[in-house]
């Protein structure tokens, strides 16, 4: 069953494993027959400022406005993105601050504690290179960046189940192992 699937590239920079990592998970959806937008951090501009919070109304870029598009659209995301200071770039965060907004995204109901996740029905891929190696970025740091985005960011809309995979370490890698990191993305965009 082919699915509509949306992938965000979230490095701010271009030519970067994270982009080739997004070649192939798109490739590896297209080849199972699935349907695929991409959008690409570093080819949008955008203020990332949301100023004075969600008391006021910010006109959206068209940038953003296409990806409240996409995620409307989608039945999968994925998600690539570097882990910088433990999260994610403040750029992508500023795309988060700005697009995931009340009322497209989840919506307050007096009365209720939590609010009501909008974006339900969509699962999510999140693919990050970090130069911290894995184990102990789970082990000893607790992951704070990963839980944010599984419970706070996407889990808060609605996304689930929210899996991750993490390519690291980078900076200690060689050729062969990025390229097996790449065939990993793609099988793993295979595997929708």
């Amino acid at each position: 069953m082919s699915r509509r699937v949306f992938v965000l590239d979230g490095h701010p920079g271009r030519d970067t494993l994270c982009g080739a990592l997004v070649e192939a998970y798109v490739a590896g959806a297209e080849a199972r027959g699935h349907e695929v937008r991409v959008l690409r951090l570093a080819e949008m501009a955008f203020d990332i400022d949301m100023e004075e919070g969600y008391g006021t109304k910010k006109p959206l870029e068209p940038c953003l406005e296409a990806v409240q598009e996409h995620l409307a659209w989608c039945e999968h995301l994925a998600l690539v993105h570097p882990l910088w200071w433990g999260g994610v770039p403040a750029k992508l965060k500023g795309l988060f601050d700005r697009a995931l907004l009340p009322g497209f995204a989840f919506a307050y109901e007096k009365g209720k504690h939590f609010p009501t996740k909008l974006l339900t029905g969509r699962s999510a891929d999140v693919l990050v290179t970090a130069d911290t190696p894995a184990w102990y970025l789970h082990l000893a740091l607790r992951a704070g960046g990963y839980r944010a985005m599984k419970t706070q960011i996407l889990g808060f809309c609605g996304f689930r189940p929210v899996r991750f995979k993490t390519f690291s370490s980078v900076h200690e890698s060689n050729p062969d192992q990025r390229k097996g990191w790449i065939e990993a993305a793609r099988a793993r965009g295979a595997a929708l």
